[in-house]
């Protein structure tokens, strides 16, 4: 599995308007349903689904980036998006650290090896350090698909 068969490069969003952990994952979700990804009456509920797994323990695991993510019956497939703050976000993160950079996961219920094979995916490209570093500075689609291709390729 690659990032690029799971991470829906236009729903990408290289500068987040929102400032907090709950606008972040609401901006994420309308992104993939501005694009087409999810139904636009999803969004409500996967909100409120993503924030309830959130509030079960924080997915900032640390170093400037957070994963959120849940499974959902009305997901159809393994879906992603990802989100860069220039201004750092609270995710509650495990080092008190404001959030730069957030990966998106949705999930179907019925595929649970799906989803942990993308969680870590994500998160072995995550623990390295260019990868995190070049991935806060990237400013545009463009540069963040480049950078995923780039992953995929290592």
């Amino acid at each position: 599995m690659k990032l690029t068969d799971f991470v829906h490069m236009d729903s990408v969003v290289p500068e987040l308007q929102s400032t907090d952990r709950n606008g972040v994952v609401r901006e994420l979700l309308q992104s993939l349903a501005d694009h087409g990804v999810v139904d636009q009456e999803l969004v409500d509920p996967l909100v409120r689904a993503t924030i309830q797994r959130e509030n079960q323990g924080s997915t900032g695991f640390g170093k400037g980036v957070a994963v959120p993510h849940v499974k959902h019956d009305k997901i159809a497939k393994l879906i992603a998006t990802v989100g860069r703050s220039s201004h750092g976000v609270d995710f509650a993160a495990l080092d008190r650290s404001p959030v730069y950079t957030i990966f998106l996961l949705l999930s179907p219920k019925s595929d649970p090896d799906a989803h942990l094979a993308a969680m870590e995916k994500i998160f072995r490209h995550l623990q390295r350090d260019n990868f995190r570093r070049f991935l806060r500075q990237a400013d545009s689609k463009e540069a963040i698909r480049d950078l995923m291709v780039e992953a995929d390729e290592l």
